[in-house]
């Protein structure tokens, strides 16, 4: 592909959330950047795109070969376009949001007639996109899953064969937790359960399915996988987002340039966790007794009564730790804090976007995983020797538990292992560099010239 009249153009139609807008555009960046003539469509709701929209106009080089494309959902009293993204979206109402999305069919085939684009790049819960692009113009579709490869492995063996233990050993959860996941799948919205969707999506790929991860992490996880669905899964990489020079990000990088190599842990539950006051007490009491220096990242729900971190935080906590904590609310560079020689450890949810940026940035986790795939990516990171879980007591965290753990990550013997691991890993991902990307290149051209 040499000239403009060979361009290609993609739409990519993500889930509705943060969390799979950020890895898609990050695939677009990847390719873009491989292919001078790739043309990239993200199409998204308005209030999901909208941060990631000022982010493009700002970078003018991706600004002409990446553009947004706003999908209009049916707007409800229950379901106001404010809703139209998990940001903020009241548990209730994920049904409704999924029963809208299904609504924009005839609003993405409008899009599909303006762009008529060569391939479609879709998400995980929406098989009526791979549909209408085959009954548009037989446009090709291909699933992209921004999650680990064990999670879509795991998901499909306990929906098939729930009474058989999953093969792959650090993934052997007990039934009782495999039915929790299994429950996942036969949840309901606009008469499709989430196995049906995901299935769907699944059958309605090319040969191949695009996976967020790496051979190197996940190799094995990938084989079972392709063996239940007859399909070659094939690893993007990391897709670890570049940080960005910000005037903002300097008060975390001053702060940390005065600490001693190695020597804070990083805290952050991601974008969509919202932790409860008793969580954030007991994490706040946990960090306190482990006279590690620390970052620590505390996001309110939109609708949440709460004016300040004084409402949460344990009365005096602040004042304590002030010599050796930072505690901001809502946002910070992560990107730019786990590429800081300070850091020795990141106490995460383990969301799968983290867990990558982590290890690819040499940095063991402090497992905490709080929900959905959270618990099997905490599993598969102990697995790697990575990263070390915070265990649970009758359900909850306990603050002598968080301590033990971060203490033993960052700077004790028993936790060498981990903080050589972490590195010689992240190692191994730089030297590799965008090989992944390259055979993704190769194999989506092929599927448009067949």
């Amino acid at each position: 592909m040499d000239s403009k009249e060979d361009v290609l153009r993609i739409l990519m139609l993500p889930w509705l959330a943060h969390g799979h807008v950020s890895p898609f555009l990050e695939l677009a960046k990847k390719l873009t950047s491989r292919n001078s003539n790739f043309q990239v469509y993200i199409c998204s709701t308005p209030v999901n795109v909208r941060p990631f929209k000022e982010n493009i106009a700002v970078k003018h080089n991706l600004s002409s070969s990446i553009q947004f494309v706003d999908i209009l959902l049916p707007s409800t009293s229950e379901l106001p376009s404010e809703y139209h993204s998990t940001k903020n979206l009241p548990p209730h109402l994920m049904p409704a949001l999924k029963t809208a999305f299904d609504g924009a069919k005839d609003c993405f085939l409008d899009i599909l007639r303006e762009l008529n684009p060569d391939l479609l790049i879709y998400d995980f819960l929406q098989p009526w996109a791979p549909a209408a692009a085959r009954e548009e113009n037989s446009i090709p579709s291909v699933l992209f899953i921004s999650c680990a490869a064990s999670i879509g492995a795991f998901l499909y063996h306990c929906t098939e064969y729930p009474d058989l233990d999953y093969p792959i050993p650090e993934l052997n959860f007990p039934k009782n937790t495999r039915q929790m996941f299994v429950q996942f799948m036969y949840d309901m919205s606009n008469g499709l359960t989430n196995k049906e969707r995901h299935f769907q999506c699944i059958d309605k790929s090319s040969n191949f399915i695009l996976v967020k991860t790496l051979s190197e992490i996940e190799q094995k996880h990938m084989d079972y996988f392709s063996e239940m669905v007859k399909k070659e899964v094939i690893p993007v990489g990391t897709l670890v987002q570049e940080p960005e020079n910000k005037s903002s990000d300097m008060v975390f990088l001053e702060w940390l340039s005065k600490r001693g190599p190695s020597s804070v842990v990083f805290v952050s539950f991601g974008t969509e966790y919202f932790l409860s006051k008793e969580e954030i007490e007991v994490i706040a009491y946990g960090l306190e007794l482990s006279m590690v220096s620390f970052i620590w990242v505390v996001r309110f729900h939109g609708r949440e009564n709460v004016n300040s971190l004084l409402d949460v935080l344990p009365e005096g906590f602040q004042k304590r730790v002030a010599e050796r904590g930072m505690v901001v609310e809502g946002w910070a560079p992560q990107a730019k804090i786990l590429g800081h020689p300070s850091i020795g450890g990141f106490a995460s949810h383990c969301g799968w976007s983290s867990t990558l940026e982590s290890i690819a940035f040499g940095v063991p986790i402090i497992a905490m995983p709080m929900q959905l795939d959270q618990p099997l990516t905490s599993r598969l990171v102990a697995e790697l020797g990575v990263g070390v879980e915070v265990q649970r007591e009758n359900g909850k965290f306990r603050e002598e538990e968080i301590a033990r753990v971060i203490k033993q990550v960052v700077f004790q013997e028993d936790g060498k292992e981990v903080r050589k691991k972490v590195k010689e890993l992240s190692h191994k991902i730089k030297e590799k560099g965008d090989q992944e990307i390259d055979h993704v290149v190769k194999k989506l051209l092929q599927l448009v010239k067949e």
